[in-house]
């Protein structure tokens, strides 16, 4: 990737104190606990076979994609999530840890094969039985027949409770007939339903009868589907459908749509893991809340949205790799020793690069303990209820951060290389455009957001109710809340708190070094809006639902961002964790400057609210920003460093304006500069002629 020379190289007087960067262990580190499964999958991306080709026709994408599937499947391990009687390996994050770094080959690709294993056949292994993985699992698991996942409705994307399609029992053919009774019901953006999907797994509200009863709607259930003829890829009778067409990005997918008109289904394509009907119409289930059913249900299919969160965090380190690697050696502007200046050593290129950098890591290591949480509870070991909604709510926390963090990252690097940048062999623009729907799939990221507040609050709301038991605990509760908001925003605290701060500029910045300086900022921010809003909404119990919901929607961006700033603090401690466990002393050290640079730029970014909830004073606020300023000096030396340990070489990057290609244009350039010095044949300046 890149060589010692691309590497600042510290002052004589510093060089012995300076940390250095175990930049292999480091590496190691980033890998996880999956690291060969990690190393298998990028020794895969690193095949041009499976490698995106820009600039490709969209049909041509298409089916290079789904080759490169059928490679997967033939030539590599893309089984380890199923249980190991059908031939996978019963290692649920080890196999989302492979499919995430799809993404540094084709995030066409990676979202393809999550299409295929993740939701489709996923759906039959967790929402079906055992006649389902008997009859049906084995094709999709082996490709034989691609399909689709056909949730999302052109009227209903994120609130799939209220989605259009039905799905009616006739117990005289037991049969359900599937019916899509509108336009604005049709299934819409779906992988494989283009062109290449022979089946699907359709979600549609399940009517029935009883005996004797009346029509009840049962909720959303998913059902198999057959959609095409494999012999002529023409749609069965009932079916039909529409081509998505050209997206702004990820063109190697077949997106569509898809209708039913009266399709007619056997009863046993009923996925009945969590509720079944029997020949008569009768309905029955396991769970008997329908709210707990529906929502049981989509928690199955959460390894989506974890999977998201991986391919973002890692499509951010291939951009910052890029970026980092090129501001190293790309100069511009004349220094005070006649040779032009590396972009990174130019304070402003620093402030964009080096927070996104810290956010990385951040992600990275948060990333890392959402697959804990998720092979925990998929694996059996700790499936229980409570780590079942703690995993949906925090595969909810990160995935919107890491998602809009991808996106906020490859655009600020693709700026950053400016108009190398936007060139389509630099993979940036690529990149970009691809992970553009990052944001809005597998839950739009505001929804998701509004997911977690939601929990927020009800944690809240059981706090509180857990101190009635003693209503002396709940006064004091109560008072103490009440009197530490106000007291933070009386003007004498803030007073003195600046006195202090004049006082001691340096112990001002020390506090904010301290690791439980920093998690208190944080964590009383979160606190802090959380009791706030739900202060505002107590009112809402009494009222009536349509009074009820406005002052709920009063309220919704409060909601969002108290749930932003709980992931991000997820996300801080999850990197303090990992700091922790560093045993090199001065990867430790600068590793803990990075963590603080994320911490401390959580708060910059925030600061009207600090400084408005008077839990900052402006001298600390200023000493915010400086202390920040400190930091990305310090970080410098360690930026390209930083970057190699994500483990990404060129044939990853892919990028020319990273491959050692611009030092050489910079070395050429420098040394023709310095013969014409040398020699005496360079021109004077205009403005060093005397008159």
């Amino acid at each position: 990737m890149t060589t010692t020379t691309d590497r600042p190289t510290v002052p004589p007087t510093d060089a012995a104190a300076a940390p250095r960067v175990d930049v292999a262990a480091l590496e190691e580190m980033l890998l996880g606990t999956y690291a060969q499964l990690r190393r298998e999958a990028r020794a895969i991306t690193a095949d041009p076979d499976f490698q995106k080709i820009e600039g490709l026709p969209m049909a041509e994408h298409r089916e290079r994609v789904l080759q490169q599937l059928r490679r997967l499947v033939s030539e590599h391990e893309v089984l380890r999530s199923f249980p190991a009687h059908l031939g996978g390996a019963d290692d649920h994050g080890g196999s989302l840890a492979k499919f995430e770094e799809l993404v540094a080959g084709d995030p066409s690709l990676q979202i393809k094969a999550g299409v295929q294993w993740g939701l489709f056949a996923s759906a039959i292994l967790h929402l079906g039985t055992q006649h389902h993985h008997d009859t049906l699992l084995a094709d999709a698991m082996h490709l034989r027949v691609p399909g689709a996942f056909a949730m999302t409705e052109a009227g209903h994307g994120s609130d799939v409770a209220s989605i259009g399609t039905t799905a009616e029992y006739d117990p005289a053919s037991e049969e359900f007939v599937l019916h899509t009774p509108f336009r604005a019901a049709w299934k819409d953006y779906l992988g494989n339903a283009a062109v290449h999907g022979t089946a699907a797994v359709v979600f549609a509200q399940l009517i029935t009868a009883a005996p004797g009863g009346p029509r009840v709607n049962h909720g959303v259930h998913a059902f198999y589907v057959p959609l095409r003829d494999p012999a002529t890829m023409e749609f069965l009778p009932g079916i039909g459908g529409e081509d998505d067409g050209v997206k702004g990005g990820l063109n190697g997918i077949d997106n569509g749509r898809l209708h039913f008109t009266h399709v007619r289904v056997p009863r046993t394509n009923l996925l009945n893991r969590y509720g079944d009907v029997a020949p008569d119409g009768t309905y029955s289930s396991p769970i008997k809340s329908p709210g707990r059913r529906f929502f049981t249900m989509l928690g199955t299919l959460v390894q989506g949205r974890v999977s998201l969160d991986g391919a973002a965090a890692n499509a951010s380190k291939i951009a910052l790799a890029i970026a980092v690697t090129y501001a190293n050696q790309r100069r511009q502007f004349a220094g005070g020793t006649g040779d032009e200046v590396v972009l990174l050593d130019y304070g402003q290129h620093q402030r964009r690069l080096l927070p996104l950098l810290a956010d990385a890591y951040a992600t990275s290591f948060a990333h890392e303990e959402l697959l804990a949480a998720f092979d925990e509870v998929f694996s059996g070991r700790g499936d229980t209820p409570e780590q079942r909604e703690d995993l949906e709510t925090l595969a909810a926390a990160l995935k919107p951060t890491s998602t809009w963090n991808a996106l906020r990252t490859i655009q600020e690097c693709r700026e950053a290389c400016g108009g190398a940048g936007f060139m389509a062999e630099n993979r940036l623009t690529g990149l970009h455009a691809d992970l553009d729907v990052y944001a809005t799939f597998e839950g739009d990221n505001t929804v998701l957001y509004q997911l977690v507040a939601k929990r927020l609050l009800g944690d809240y709301a059981k706090s509180l109710k857990a101190l009635q038991s003693d209503r002396g605990d709940l006064a004091r509760f109560v008072v103490d809340r009440v009197t530490d908001v106000a007291m933070h925003r009386t003007p004498l605290v803030r007073a003195v708190q600046t006195l202090g701060d004049r006082g001691d500029a340096r112990r001002s910045v020390g506090q904010l070094r301290d690791t439980d300086t920093q998690r208190e900022l944080l964590t009383d921010r979160v606190e802090t809006m959380v009791a706030q809003v739900a202060q505002a909404l107590a009112p809402a119990r009494k009222m009536a639902p349509e009074k009820a919901a406005e002052l709920f929607n009063a309220h919704q961006h409060e909601l969002i961002e108290a749930a932003r700033a709980h992931a991000e603090r997820v996300q801080w401690e999850a990197f303090t964790r990992a700091v922790e466990r560093v045993e090199d002393p001065g990867t430790r050290q600068v590793l803990t400057w990075v963590r603080d640079l994320f911490g401390l730029t959580l708060v910059e970014r925030n600061l009207a609210w600090y400084l408005v909830n008077g839990r900052l004073s402006a001298g600390r606020a200023r000493a915010v920003t400086s202390y920040i300023e400190r930091l990305l000096v310090r970080l410098r030396p360690h930026a390209q460093d930083l970057v190699d340990a994500f483990g990404y070489g060129p044939e990853h990057l892919r990028a020319p304006i990273a491959s050692g290609q611009e030092r050489q244009r910079q070395d050429e350039a420098r040394a023709y500069y310095r013969g014409q010095r040398a020699s005496g044949d360079a021109p004077i300046p205009e403005k060093h002629v005397s008159a």
